[in-house]
């Protein structure tokens, strides 16, 4: 080999790995994509974690690929290298066209729609099978769990031009399985009936159609065993136990069995209770907070009662974060078991700011005047829950809730949050409505419970009916002085036809202006005067009005104007001002007509508890009394001031207004309701939610027991003269007003007396 061929094949040699880096590694001198049909090159370039100028090596491709991959939008991808141009190659995944749900009832189509738009299944994103199929699934769970184990989702993809796809998602729900059976085996201490009676779920029944309470559900199964857990617990079983749940389908998927396996174990008394930990509050004055007494069976709903009452107590105090853990000792040989309450009070801490959402047309000022927490005091768990009740007794708001958050990077300091809900405000209506004692109802109204957001009420009202026209106008200013003094003007005229209330035949003119004053004197009290005046015009009807109307007239007049005055004083303790399930309203009043011969004045007394007997039942007691008198030159309450009783407002049953005396007429034909200088009625209810719908806050049921009856005088109160009633009552806030009705049976119905089992009244504004 000669010296010059040793020499070229070395330096070939040496040359060949440089050739072989360059043919792997280049510097990327431009991108090219190609296959893209609806996706801008600037996209891909956007993800393409590669940009001109940089270098590339062959090794690199994978890594591409897959970022480019993760991005949803391919198929498939593929890189080359065409010089110094790197070549992208993609496919792309098919747009969705079109997405059609059919065959669902059960699952609305618009929440559907929500939902497959919130995973990306929905028209112009890009569709995914496995996206899909996640769908279907979630479907079959959704049916799941109501019950219908026989639905078939098919689903259906149709491609179009332009890589587009449609996707038609077909469910046949079938017939949801119905609780045919079930057991609950190991049941001694209790009645197996009364256990399953605490279940939400339950075989068929009459009512299974409107409650579905037959269809199987998972859910509502899980909460109905952690019913019947706290059932035994709540009377001292500590050790019940719920060995097994066996829910079987049958082949058909029509009926289910379910089997309940429990042990009840034995029941516990308490042997012991005592406190222990370190309180600000002495240990003694949160003794009395604890309920659960030695000797008394266990309960664990009355240790949560107690644990809760000395956290509130520790509240009051401050203590926003204080914890009551209960430590039991189980004696299993003397059924016995001692707690021990360790108290850790917590840090405590003052309220930085209370803030307010959901006001969009209150003004902050008008719910903060209604707080009894204040900013920059110590947190009270007592004022914190009073403020949230006024504020759900303003009348345009519907509901509140509070939350305590901590302050960030602060150990002694939260914030209050108040979110508010608000009910409409104000309001301009016009209406037609229908009353059983008052007939078809016109109205028109001008309303504003919330004038321009400053919590100030005004008002002007129409209301024609066959008993009443009537036209008033109203302001309230709740807050005239900073500490709650209310101030306000009304003023009304009003044309009566008795005999449309089913009195006697007689007309009426009337009109009063008067100045309202609220005084409040601590949280719960009020008193209220109104002082003004007041006028009446009566006028016969020829030959169908009572002789002793006439005698009225020709003594005292048919025209009778003079000074009004109305003083009260009210408690109002209840938690809510509409559909109130606890507290109480007590309403003492005497009201007066001064001047003229036929001066009078009247004194009123109304009552109502409500006391809560379970989380969906309230026990109302209620008693009206009122009892009027004249003075000057008349001894006697005017006859058009007279009480009356019959009705949805006293004993429910009688017909309106038509208890009690009656004109002495010698014409038997005008012989109608008179009523009486004394009035009493009163009664108990039980009410309950509707019990097949779900939102209850403007709906309400109750069974009832009615007593009343109206005098001439007091010396005429005859307690046999008492008219009875019982039935079923309903309260509803329509959408088109206020419907309230009863179905009541009068029980001791004496000679004369007019009854009416069914009851209502409707309202319905445009």
């Amino acid at each position: 080999m000669t010296p010059i061929l040793r020499n070229f094949l070395l330096s070939a040699s040496l040359a060949a790995p440089a050739c072989i880096v360059q043919a792997a590694e280049f510097i990327v001198r431009d991108i090219r994509v190609e296959g893209l049909q609806r996706i801008s090159a600037g996209t891909v370039f956007s993800y393409l974690p590669v940009q001109t100028g940089q270098r590339v090596r062959q090794e690199d491709f994978p890594d591409l690929i897959r970022t480019l991959f993760r991005t949803g939008f391919f198929t498939d991808v593929s890189l080359q290298r065409d010089g110094d141009v790197l070549v992208v190659n993609v496919v792309e995944r098919p747009a969705i066209a079109e997405v059609k749900v059919t065959g669902n009832k059960d699952i609305s189509t618009e929440d559907l729609e929500k939902s497959l738009k919130t995973v990306g299944l929905a028209e112009g994103r890009t569709f995914d099978r496995a996206l899909l199929d996640k769908v279907e699934q979630e479907l079959n769970r959704q049916y799941y769990a109501r019950g219908k184990y026989a639905v078939k989702v098919d689903s259906q993809v149709r491609p179009l031009e332009r890589n587009r796809v449609a996707i038609t998602i077909d469910i046949s729900e079938g017939i949801a399985a119905r609780i045919k059976q079930i057991n609950i085996v190991g049941a001694k201490a209790f009645d197996e009936d009364d256990l399953l009676d605490l279940f939400q779920s339950s075989t068929s029944n009459w009512t299974s159609l409107l409650s579905k309470d037959d269809q199987y559900s998972k859910q509502k199964l899980g909460g109905d065993l952690e019913t019947l857990r706290s059932y035994y617990l709540d009377r001292g079983y500590l050790r019940f136990n719920i060995d097994s749940t066996q829910v079987t389908i049958t082949p058909d998927k029509k009926d289910i069995y379910i089997t309940i396996n429990i042990a009840e174990g034995d029941r516990y008394t308490v042997k012991d209770v005592r406190l222990a930990g370190e309180s600000p509050v002495p240990l003694d004055q949160l003794k009395p907070l604890v309920k659960l007494q030695p000797g008394q069976t266990f309960s664990r709903a009355t240790l949560n009662e107690s644990t809760k009452a000395i956290t509130d107590r520790l509240g009051d105090d401050g203590y926003a974060f204080a914890n009551v853990s209960a430590v039991p000792q189980i004696d299993d040989a003397g059924k016995t078991v001692s707690l021990a309450l360790n108290v850790d009070a917590g840090r405590r801490v003052y309220v930085r700011r209370i803030n307010f959402k959901g006001n969009i047309k209150t003004q902050d000022e008008v719910l903060r005047r209604e707080m009894r927490q204040t900013e920059g005091s110590w947190f009270a768990t007592r004022d914190v829950n009073r403020s949230k009740e006024r504020l759900e007794r303003l009348a345009f708001v519907q509901e509140v809730t509070v939350e305590t958050p901590a302050v960030p990077g602060t150990p002694d300091q939260v914030d209050l949050n108040y979110s508010v809900t608000e009910r409409p405000a104000g309001s301009l209506s016009f209406g037609i409505g229908y009353g059983q004692d008052a007939g078809v109802l016109l109205s028109a109204s001008v309303s504003q419970q919330n004038f321009l957001g400053t919590g100030n009420a005004l008002s002007f009202t129409f209301n024609n009916s066959q008993i009443n026209t009537i036209y008033s106008f109203s302001y309230t200013n709740p807050y005239f002085t900073p500490d709650g003094v209310s101030a306000g003007i009304r003023a009304s005229y009003r044309e009566t036809d008795a005999s449309e209330a089913n009195l006697a035949s007689y007309l009426t003119n009337e009109f009063e202006t008067m100045a309202t004053f609220g005084f409040p004197l601590n949280e719960t009290d009020t008193v209220n005067l109104a002082i003004g005046i007041s006028g009446i015009k009566l006028k016969t009807n020829g030959d169908n009005t009572p002789q002793g109307i006439y005698d009225y007239i020709d003594e005292h007049g048919e025209r009778h104007v003079g000074p009004r005055f109305e003083l009260s004083w009210a408690r109002d303790t209840r938690n809510k001002a509409v559909f109130a399930d606890r507290g109480s309203y007590n309403r003492l009043s005497i009201e007066s007509m001064l001047g003229g011969d036929d001066s009078w004045y009247k004194l009123g007394y109304r009552h109502s508890t409500y006391l809560p007997l379970t989380d969906s039942l309230t026990l109302l007691g209620h008693f009206d009394f009122g009892y009027g008198e004249g003075f000057g030159n008349t001894d006697t309450l005017p006859f058009y001031e007279n009480f009356y009783a019959g009705g949805l407002r006293t004993v429910r049953g009688y017909k309106t207004n038509t208890l009690g005396p009656r004109w002495d007429d010698p014409n038997p034909d005008l012989r109608d309701p008179k009523g009486g200088a004394l009035r009493t009625a009163g009664g108990v209810e039980v009410l309950f939610p509707a019990p097949f719908f779900k939102d209850n806050k403007n709906l309400r049921f109750s069974t009832f027991f009615d007593i009343g009856n109206v005098y001439a005088e007091v010396n005429d109160f005859d307690a046999g003269e008492l008219r009875y009633s019982a039935g079923l009552s309903m309260q509803w806030i329509t959408p088109l007003g206020p419907l309230v009705m009863s179905v009541a049976q009068p029980l001791n119905k004496k000679d004369g007396d007019k009854t009416e089992p069914f009851q209502f009244t409707f309202g319905v504004p445009f």
